[in-house]
């Protein structure tokens, strides 16, 4: 069962906002070199999409406990 905030938007904390800002940096920096490395086609698009999946959950766990309750 999910935690009854699951689907809820949790206000990041001041550090937690820094901390997914770090997160958002590093895959931007990611992202680029793999524009720039990995050929168009139909796996540099899947690997685009994936490293943006993977961003956004790193955000959320930065805002959540293992058991989905909002960290303080």
């Amino acid at each position: 069962m999910t935690h009854p905030t699951t689907f809820q938007y949790l206000q990041p904390t001041d550090a937690q906002k820094e901390a997914m800002q770090k997160v958002r940096d590093a895959a931007q920096v990611y992202a680029e070199l793999l524009a720039a490395t990995v050929p168009d086609g139909p796996d540099k698009t899947f690997i685009m999409r994936e490293l943006r999946t993977v961003a956004m959950w790193a955000n959320i766990a930065i805002t959540r406990n293992p058991d989905g309750t909002p960290r303080p």
